[in-house]
């Protein structure tokens, strides 16, 4: 029986994490909502591990109205009270009041003209980058796309979007295939098999 190879931080003991990198992380999305959640969930990683949020996600969708950006645009200091006290999110101040105040800018990008997606996108040439990293220990932190997304978003009014944090919206929204080069996603995500 031959073993599925995937990417080597994929803890193998945890099946949600399996099923987020073998059906979600890096699939190409152009959806302004699902993009909007992962603008959501990467900013809160900010200093924590992915497992950390990808075990709160559903925690996330309750708090944050099923990322609803209109309602969230809406959330006043009654509802940061509230979701300070949600044990099932991470309830750090500044990172409620960014998910809050970039719902906000979000529906002003989302009314016009390609969207959110479209903004995103663009850095990338409307197509994911095919990377073809041997392992983890190749992979960077951040990318001359990621370091101008996040200055586009910054000038724009986005918090927590720093380079590393765009590069990890990037990677897990299929802007850039980043699965290694011998997981069996990176094929079939476009990349090639190396020689």
């Amino acid at each position: 029986m031959n073993r599925v190879v995937r990417c080597g931080w994929v803890p193998e003991h945890d099946p949600l994490y399996v099923a987020y990198h073998d059906e979600e992380w890096g699939v190409p999305c152009y959806q302004d909502t699902h993009l909007f959640e992962m603008l959501i969930l990467e900013g809160a990683q900010a200093g924590l591990s992915w497992a950390t949020i990808l075990h709160r996600r559903e925690g996330y969708r309750r708090a944050f109205v099923g990322f609803d950006a209109v309602r969230i645009a809406e959330f006043g200091a009654a509802d940061v009270q509230r979701l300070l006290q949600d044990t099932g999110i991470v309830r750090n101040r500044l990172k409620i009041l960014a998910a809050i105040s970039n719902a906000r800018i979000f529906l002003d990008i989302h009314g016009q003209p390609g969207g959110f997606a479209g903004l995103l996108w663009k850095f990338v040439d409307g197509r994911p980058l095919q990377n073809a990293w041997r392992g983890q220990s190749e992979v960077p932190a951040s990318s001359p796309e990621s370091e101008a997304l996040s200055r586009e978003l910054k000038h724009r009014g986005y918090r927590f979007v720093g380079p590393t944090i765009c590069y990890a919206l990037m990677q897990a929204v299929g802007m850039v295939n980043d699965h290694s080069s011998d997981c069996f996603r990176h094929c079939e995500l476009g990349g090639r098999h190396p020689a």
